[in-house]
Parts: structure tokens; C-alpha cells; sequence
């Protein structure tokens, strides 16, 4: 069975939505963690709704946040726990991403997914199995789960921006190259990748900045 997730939202400044940002957070965190990000966006992207899902479960390791799949070494779950969680998530994210294209009619071109940590993981993982291509994935400090997998399981290859902080030591900065790799041989095309110097595990203003020039492209504006 499906859980519905909640969500905030910030409006499109022009007052028309003509493309949406689905903001997916980390671990332990949740959708207004992501949502504040909109602010300094919005200005660039007048047209763009923002919308930020919780997580669907609480989460063990921190007890105000949400989680979108246990992490065993994090809280003690086993693997087993993990990969249902996983595939349990997915078909709630599916489900939501669905409903929004709905709710606000619009396509899936118009259509940017924005992970960070987790929620990155998430991103990889649905966008590519979705039978139509979203404009974009933007995939801060995340890594790509189960890579093996994606050649045959992929059915969608949308642009991929992968942008990783170098001193980050809760994901290592070694998954941005393996998750390039991962997506190139999957026979993915665009895929983008950005360091940000000096940054742990966060979202550095030159991030952002190689974020919005990306969605800016991919959204066509």
C-alpha cells in the first residue's frame, strides 16, 4: 500500500507554474530542511513551483526527522529492512511525483528532481526507472545504490548532475566518480558532475549556483 507523503510547498513567484522542483532531503531530516533553498532560486526561476516531501518514516537515528530507508549501520537494521524500506519508498515517491504532475499539469519535462544525501539515492534510483524522462536530477552528496542493476533496469536517461563536497565524511567524495561511471556505461549522455572545494557534507553557494545553470538549461529557460 502506498503512503501518501506530505509536503510544503513555496508558489512560483510569477504567480504561473510552468515547472516544478521536487526537493527529496537526508537522512534524519525533512521536506522544510530542503525548502529554504526555493528563496534564493525563486528569483531565477520565477515560473517554478517548489515542492519538498517529508520522508514516509520516522526515523530511528533522529527522532524529529524522517527517514526514506533505514540505514543499518545508522540504527541496527538489518539489510533485508533496508532494501524493503528502499523499495517501499519508491513506490511512494513514484506515487507522489505522479500526483504532482497531476495536481499541477504539467509534464515530466517539466519536472526537476533535487536530492541531497538520501534523498539523492532516492533521486537516482526512481527518475531512471520512470517510464518518462524528467528534465533533470540534481544530486548533491548522495551515491548511486546498487549500480549493477541500472544498464538493465534503467528505462529513462535524464540528465544527471552529480555535485559532491570534497571533505565530505558521511558519503565519500569517491561516489560522485563511481556514480558517473555507473550512469555513462548505463549509456546515460548527460551527466554532469561538480566538486565543491572545501565543503563537507553540505550545499556550498557554488553548488547551488552549478545547480540552478543546470536546471535553468534543462528546464529550457
Amino acid at each position: 500500500m502506498t503512503r501518501v507523503l506530505q509536503a510544503g510547498r513555496k508558489e512560483p513567484k510569477s504567480g504561473e507554474t510552468r515547472s516544478v522542483v521536487v526537493f527529496l532531503h537526508g537522512y534524519g531530516a525533512n521536506g522544510a530542511d530542503l525548502l529554504g533553498l526555493a528563496d534564493p532560486l525563486s528569483d531565477h526561476l520565477p515560473d517554478t513551483l517548489f515542492i519538498a516531501p517529508d520522508a514516509p518514516e520516522n526515523c530511528a537515528g533522529a527522532p524529529f526527522g524522517y527517514q526514506w530507508f533505514p540505514i543499518p549501520w545508522i540504527d541496527g537494521s538489518s539489510e533485508e529492512e533496508a532494501e524493503r524500506g528502499m523499495v517501499q519508498a519508491a513506490q511512494d515517491l513514484n506515487a507522489f511525483l505522479d500526483a504532482v504532475l497531476i495536481d499541477e499539469d504539467l509534464l515530466p519535462e517539466q519536472m526537476v528532481l533535487f536530492g541531497f544525501s538520501q534523498g539523492t539515492m532516492m533521486s537516482l534510483h526512481v527518475a531512471p526507472r520512470r517510464e518518462d524522462e524528467v528534465a533533470g536530477i540534481v544530486a548533491f552528496s548522495g551515491r548511486l545504490l546498487s549500480p549493477e542493476l541500472l544498464a538493465d533496469e534503467a528505462v529513462s536517461k535524464p540528465p544527471v548532475l552529480l555535485v559532491h563536497g570534497d571533505q565530505d565524511d558521511v558519503v565519500p567524495v569517491q561516489s560522485l566518480p563511481e556514480a558517473a561511471e555507473a550512469l555513462q556505461q548505463a549509456g546515460f549522455e548527460d551527466v554532469y558532475a561538480h566538486i565543491m572545494k572545501g565543503t563537507a557534507h553540505g550545499i556550498a553557494p557554488d553548488g547551488l549556483s552549478v545547480a540552478l545553470a543546470f536546471m535553468r538549461d534543462k528546464l529550457g529557460l
